[in-house]
This record gives C-alpha cells, sequence and structure tokens, in this order.
C-alpha cells in the first residue's frame, strides 16, 4: 500500500517548487507539515526521499 503522507508531501513540495513567482507562507507551511506528517509513517527508503524534498525547498529558499 502507498503511503498517501508520502505523496501528499512529494505532491506539496512539486507545488511550491513549480510555482512561478513568490509563494506564500502558507504554501511554504503546508508543503513544511505535510513532509513532517509523512516521516511519522515512512520506510527508509521514503525518508530520504523526504529529507531530498527538504533539501530542494531550502536550496530554493522555500523553507528556513
Amino acid at each position: 500500500m502507498a503511503n498517501n503522507l508520502f505523496q501528499q508531501a512529494k505532491d506539496a513540495v512539486n507545488r511550491l517548487t513549480n510555482t512561478t513567482g513568490a509563494s506564500n507562507a502558507q504554501d511554504k507551511q503546508a508543503a513544511q507539515n505535510a513532509i513532517q506528517a509523512a516521516y511519522t509513517n515512512c520506510s527508509p527508503e521514503e525518508q530520504q526521499q523526504l529529507q531530498q524534498l527538504e533539501q530542494q525547498l531550502k536550496s530554493k529558499n522555500q523553507l528556513s
């Protein structure tokens, strides 16, 4: 069974990073919350991917 929270986190990050123009604080918080929620019930492989998603956001100055 696929981890729905993990997919939601990926989708939130994709929406945030693919948006042209400035992202609002609510979008940033939603992506961060989705990542944190996904950590609670994911495989080691998914954890690694979540860490990469966080790094992707940080590199684009989307997370502090």
